[in-house]
């Protein structure tokens, strides 16, 4: 039997869990290498996801701490479609994915690790759902974040007409 270590699972999985929201945290930081964001606007930001589904796994996140999309406002419901559109041209622009999934999970049932809305906006390409996860367990992304951070925070300069809003 072949064996896969993916010891970074293990950070998630037996980490120790932050007492507040990382979104909010995230959102008031000011080291933003450091908390993966990528981009902010007047409304929220854009952070690479820590435990990617794909490499590029970026995520919408509104400053505000709501947990439903009924408590946005009507510039925070466009704030944050516009950072999705962002998200998508920049890794357009820095990655050519073939495709998007795009997508909100509301409430812990439904798969939300955190009680903060925000939006997934994972790059994809043909065949990058192989075997391993299926059979090994495991997803293999082919960049280190560090990597990944630079090349889209470079890519989000050179996009035109970044969200403001």
């Amino acid at each position: 039997m072949n064996h896969l270590w993916a010891p970074w699972r293990l950070a998630y999985i037996a980490g120790p869990r932050a007492d507040g929201c990382i979104f909010c945290e995230a959102g008031r930081g000011t080291d933003d290498r450091a908390a993966r964001v990528v981009y902010r606007s007047a409304s929220g930001y854009l952070i690479l996801n820590r435990f990617p589904y794909n490499s590029g796994h970026l995520m919408a996140v509104p400053y505000r701490h709501v947990t439903r999309l009924d408590a946005l406002v009507a510039g925070e419901v466009e704030g944050l479609m516009r950072l999705v559109d962002f998200a998508v041209r920049a890794l357009e622009h820095a990655a050519s994915p073939q495709g998007f999934n795009i997508g909100i999970n509301v409430g812990i049932a439904a798969g939300a690790g955190f009680e903060h809305l925000h939006m997934h906006v994972v790059p994809r390409w043909i065949g990058d759902t192989n075997y391993m996860p299926v059979l090994g367990d495991v997803k293999v992304l082919p960049d280190h974040l560090d990597q990944t951070y630079d090349r889209l925070a470079a890519a989000m300069t050179e996009i035109p007409n970044p969200p403001r809003v």
